[in-house]
């Protein structure tokens, strides 16, 4: 045995004694769950904020104002405009539901992936592998094939969870605050019910009466317009956080997947390994007749 296929061999038993000392003493896992936990959380206020917005729209949308000028019954149906930022509204409050969801789902496979059998599994699976490799034997592939399954199931959800919380505090959070206050403070404003009208007296004249109508009339319309551009102002806000929880709970979780089954792959791979390479005693010998 040559001095490289030495350390390589003694560099892969370090690599695997490494990686089951992280799987039994579990240090990502406080980590990944206070983070899923906080993942969790936000998706849920943003879920609240965005019901909360579409029923006061809703709620506008449905409401109607009787006047009677002049001795005429006019009935008014204010809030019809904003139909179409009221559907980004809903859409907006199916997507955080599913967010918090997923952070859901996170919690629950954190537990599953930490829980001792699992640990216990990849252990053996890996012992198993370890000693394939060292010897002058290639690994079987089904045991391959186990411990990429196993790492995975051991270390991908709480490096997914740790990996999405990271991204989301050094590039989304700042983005995140400001929309999230923008849409709890467009709520609040929409809250505002629109101002009442009260029917003239019937002892007003005529041009009294035509003028107290158009002066209730102007009120209505400008609350009406107020809330327009208040829902309008948030579509913005709504579009960013949108975008913020797909990169949170599904970009950057599968870019993390992919990496990290490429890498366990390129771990288990036993192709070109130092234990499987035929010791030069073994090679068969080359004929010099032949090749003559």
């Amino acid at each position: 045995m040559t001095r490289v296929h030495r350390w390589g061999r003694s560099a892969l038993a370090l690599v695997v004694a490494c990686l089951l000392a992280l799987a039994w003493l579990a240090p990502l896992e406080g980590p990944a769950h206070e983070q899923a936990d906080a993942g969790l959380q936000r998706a849920l206020v943003s879920f609240a904020t965005a019901r909360a917005l579409n029923a006061i729209i809703s709620l506008a949308q449905g409401t109607e104002v009787a006047l009677h000028p002049a001795g005429f019954g006019i009935n008014l149906s204010i809030g019809e405009t904003l139909d179409p930022v009221n559907d980004l509204v809903e859409q907006f409050a199916e997507l955080m539901l599913m967010a918090s969801v997923a952070f859901g789902v996170q919690k629950v496979l954190l537990a599953i992936g930490a829980h001792w059998i699992v640990t216990l599994l990849l252990s053996a699976i890996a012992l198993a592998w370890l000693l394939c490799q060292i010897g002058a034997r290639r690994s079987p592939s089904w045991l391959s094939r186990m411990l990429v399954v196993l790492l995975m199931a051991r270390f991908a959800v709480p490096v997914v969870t740790i990996g999405g919380d990271l991204a989301f505090q050094h590039f989304l959070a700042s983005d995140y605050q400001t929309s999230q206050q923008a849409i709890e403070a467009t709520s609040g404003e929409a809250s505002e019910s629109p101002p009442a009208v009260q029917a003239p007296a019937p002892d007003r004249n005529l041009f009294e009466r035509l003028k107290e109508w158009m002066a209730e009339s102007g009120n209505v319309g400008a609350r009406v317009d107020d809330l327009q551009k208040a829902a309008e102002q948030a579509t913005e806000h709504i579009v960013r956080l949108m975008v913020i929880f797909i990169l949170q709970t599904l970009v950057i979780p599968l870019l993390l997947l992919w990496a990290m089954y490429m890498l366990a792959r390129g771990l288990a791979d036993t192709r070109g390994s130092p234990g499987n390479r035929r010791p030069a005693s073994l090679q068969p010998a080359t004929n010099q007749g032949d090749a003559a």
